[in-house]
């Protein structure tokens, strides 16, 4: 799996790309948008799915299981530990993100928590005594300026959308718990272990009609509860620098080093954190070369960026609460 980047036609990179924005797209809709017939496409689709090279999952929006805090959290391991502990993390259902990174840390994780920050002290006991932790280093979540599901369309000259503004705690939310019943949650869990399964097959495991399956899911859409996630390498794209970054800017700043930030389609995340008048980006860019060009060109020149601090991705585990299909094939922690 980390060789599958040298496997990937440019069709087959076309089509992960245009199941990026809605992973639920038909064969016949991502066929038209990359310009290839639908029995290719769909083939090759299925394929793709199938290795593990692309997974979509349905998830609810955070608002949908009511107030919540999210913590970005910094690890340091034994040397060795690395992958033990981020498996571990990945398993948690608390931790919506988790990759393994180099540079002054070895992990970064997100964890979400219902209710407010005064949870967070009995999770802590539990994920800081994992074997192989030493250092541990949390900040709280204050706001999200923008989650880009499409990033990929700036392979192909294409500008991604501006992206999803994941809602914070105290502004008001179109989706509520109270959008989602019993059958609702049932849906979405199918939906989250295979993002492109059927209606139909759905409305069978649940002895309902298939109509009223479709009539819930595009309710829930509507009303802003449901993401759909298309989970890829960025390798497998040909994006060799996957990075997160934590800039420092002057308290007066903030909010107009965000808005420029947001409009680089390489931005794919962007967060404003508590500590240190700092904002979190995770940028996707071609390598490492593009990477140089824009933290000593457009960001060095930003008003108000005092600095910053950066770790570049090696592997991803998790990312939207849904554990990625390739990740111990990667590092060879494959089940035998």
């Amino acid at each position: 799996m980390n060789e599958v980047h040298d496997q990937l036609s440019e069709l087959d990179k076309r089509i992960v790309v245009a199941l990026q924005p809605n992973g639920r797209a038909s064969w016949r809709t991502v066929a038209e948008a990359v310009g290839a017939s639908t029995a290719t496409v769909a083939r090759r689709g299925q394929q793709l799915l199938a290795e593990g090279v692309v997974k979509v999952a349905v998830v609810p929006v955070l608002a949908a299981g009511g107030p919540y805090s999210a913590f970005w959290v910094r690890i340091n391991c034994a040397p060795g530990e690395s992958m033990k502990v981020a498996e571990q993390l990945a398993g948690s259902p608390d931790v919506r993100f988790c990759a393994v990174v180099a540079g002054e840390y070895d992990i970064v994780a997100e964890i979400v928590l219902r209710g407010d920050a005064s949870t967070y002290p009995r999770l802590l006991q539990d994920l800081q005594s994992l074997p192989g932790v030493q250092r541990w280093r949390s900040d709280y979540t204050l706001h999200v300026y923008k989650v880009s599901f499409d990033w990929g369309r700036q392979l192909f000259g294409q500008e991604p959308s501006t992206g999803h503004v994941a809602p914070t705690p105290d502004e008001p939310e179109e989706c509520s718990p109270q959008h989602l019943d019993g059958v609702d949650q049932q849906i979405v869990a199918a939906l989250q272990t295979d993002g492109r399964e059927t209606f139909q097959r759905i409305a069978d495991d649940l002895d309902l009609n298939e109509s009223s399956v479709r009539r819930r899911y595009e309710r829930l859409r509507a009303n802003g509860c449901l993401d759909v996630l298309t989970l890829v390498q960025s390798a497998a794209l040909g994006m060799g620098a996957e990075t997160l970054v934590q800039v420092t800017v002057d308290p007066g700043r903030l909010e107009a080093v965000a808005a420029e930030l947001a409009g680089f389609p390489f931005v794919r995340y962007l967060a404003l954190m508590l500590d240190e008048n700092s904002l979190l980006c995770e940028l996707i860019m071609p390598n490492s070369r593009d990477l140089r060009g824009f933290m000593t060109g457009p960001l060095s020149r930003m008003r108000g960026v005092r600095g910053w601090s950066a770790s570049m991705e090696l592997v991803f585990l998790k990312r939207g609460f849904v554990e990625t299909p390739w990740w111990r094939t990667q590092t060879g922690l494959v089940d035998t």
